[in-house]
């Protein structure tokens, strides 16, 4: 949404970079832009495209050359499709034509010119798969960092497996660790480069876990209450907002509802979720968050 309605900051970069891998739970992967059409999918970097962000040789006259030529074959079918699959490809083109002639997303991707010391303080995680999700990838938060900071406007990760219907103490004992030396780096890291101050940064999930554990000392899906941390934006943090009973299943006090969190996300970004629409194919509009909801008052 944000690629619909800001764009990109410099054409060199996309406006929306997702670096989480292909993960075997299909559901886990996530970054279709529905009605928005294909020019506003995630720039996704990690696997193959890593490698065809390439010119392989191609010096850009030629590139310039053979762009010509596709713009002069595709032109004729732009005016009868109607669908906005030609004008997503066109996006696409566009986009893959001004990053392959262009080092600065490549750049904000390459590790190696980091300072070993600010690696060294995200950590490291592993690379191997964690269930049927993600990696513990500690690094992905520091590319997440290199990447706003080049001028990306939305920057999403996957991190480790957290759907633990057994084993949860064992598990937890592993994960939480490298989650909170990444998460904390992160943070850390943008305040001290001035980028806090106008990034938001969000971890969550989709739902919570059960606040009893079961038979197998794990805990199961719970989507009657859940939890997320947010940081940066000018936002007033360092607070508890909603309590739960005392077993963490129920919310009694000051409920958040998903929209709520969405319309303070896009608050952030200067963009007033209750006011703003887009229209789908068939010219429909359709508001940004649902039910009117209105940006966290507690944290704006």
């Amino acid at each position: 949404m944000i690629s619909k309605l800001q764009g990109t900051t410099d054409p060199t970069l996309a406006s929306y970079v997702n670096l989480s891998p292909k993960m075997r739970h299909t559901p886990y992967n996530y970054g279709r832009p529905s009605f928005l059409g294909f020019g506003h999918m995630p720039f996704m970097p990690l696997g193959e495209i890593k490698s065809d962000m390439v010119l392989q040789g191609i010096t850009a006259e030629r590139l310039s050359d053979r762009r010509k030529l596709l713009t002069s074959v595709d032109s004729f079918r732009r005016d009868v499709d109607r669908s906005g699959l030609m004008e997503g490809i066109d996006s696409f083109q566009s986009r893959a034509f001004d990053i392959l002639t262009s080092s600065r997303l490549l750049e904000a991707l390459d590790l190696s010119s980091e300072d070993p010391k600010v690696r060294e303080r995200y950590g490291k995680g592993t690379d191997k798969e964690q269930g049927d999700a993600a990696p513990r990838l500690n690094e992905q938060f520091l590319l997440a960092r290199r990447l706003v900071e080049a001028g990306v406007r939305v920057v999403t990760l996957s991190y480790s497996f957290w759907d633990w219907h057994g084993s949860n103490f064992r598990i937890a004992k592993e994960n939480f660790p490298d989650f909170d030396q990444a998460l904390s780096a992160l943070i850390e890291d943008l305040d001290q480069r001035g980028l806090l101050e106008n990034t938001t940064v969000i971890a969550w999930g989709e739902f919570g876990r059960t606040p009893m554990i079961n038979k197998d000392a794990g805990r199961d899906h719970w989507p009657n209450v859940s939890c997320a941390l947010l940081a940066g934006a000018g936002m007033k943090t360092g607070q508890m907002i909603g309590a739960t009973d005392r077993f963490g299943g129920e919310a009694v006090q000051r409920p958040v509802s998903f929209q709520e969190v969405f319309a303070t996300l896009y608050h952030n970004l200067g963009i007033n979720a209750a006011t703003t629409t887009v229209p789908d194919h068939t010219g429909r509009p359709h508001y940004l968050v649902e039910d009117g909801a209105q940006p966290i008052r507690e944290l704006v």
